[in-house]
């Protein structure tokens, strides 16, 4: 069986892919992920992507666009649905390269992560699968979470500290105030009382 694997990071690369392995699945990476912010980050992130794939043997396309602008056009005014609104964005080009592959499946290292909606992310594959005329591969990867992160730290691998785009990295940095759609943070005093 071919799969596509829409892949976010090396990191969530490591257990989806043996994974599939391990079912006999032939799998061809494929990075497209317009939401990636800065750019710099964006670089890190498909560097340690390729360096892993050459180590795993891995058949990897790479859409390399810095999409920002295609992103925001997508999420602005609609920040607080941006997560579903990108996961539309990356899955529905997944399954239109899974089916100019000629690929059997796609499916993505979303599911892997137990930060992302899961839930969601099943329902969009399986509508964008539809549309391009190609089957969703559900997995939950989700089990070997742990794994994942012990040999991404083993192998050296580059571990980011947010989901990637404009938003979560402001919510990282203790600003989610500033992102419409949601809750601020309690302010915390400097040791000061009234």
């Amino acid at each position: 069986m071919k799969v596509l694997l829409h892949i976010c990071c090396a990191p969530c690369t490591l257990y989806p892919l043996d994974a599939l392995r391990r079912e006999g699945a032939a799998v061809t990476g494929f990075f497209y992920n317009p939401n990636i912010h800065p750019s710099e980050e964006y670089g890190r992130r498909l560097e340690a992507l390729r360096d892993y794939a050459r180590a795993a043997d891995l058949d990897l396309r790479v859409r390399d666009e810095y999409g920002l602008v295609p992103f925001l056009r997508e999420v602005v005014f609609h920040e607080a649905d941006r997560c579903r609104r990108c996961y539309s964005l990356r899955l529905a080009e997944a399954a239109r390269e899974a089916a100019a592959l000629g690929a059997d499946a796609f499916t993505t290292t979303l599911l892997y992560s137990v930060y992302q909606d899961h839930e969601t992310v099943r329902r969009i594959g399986e509508e964008q699968g539809r549309r391009a005329g190609v089957a969703w591969l559900y997995r939950d990867f989700r089990a070997g979470w742990k794994e994942g992160v012990r040999r991404s730290r083993e192998l050296g691998l580059y571990r980011q500290k947010y989901c990637g785009c404009i938003y979560s990295e402001m919510e990282r940095t203790g600003r989610p105030e500033a992102v419409p759609g949601r809750a601020a943070a309690p302010r915390r005093s400097r040791g000061r009382t009234a």
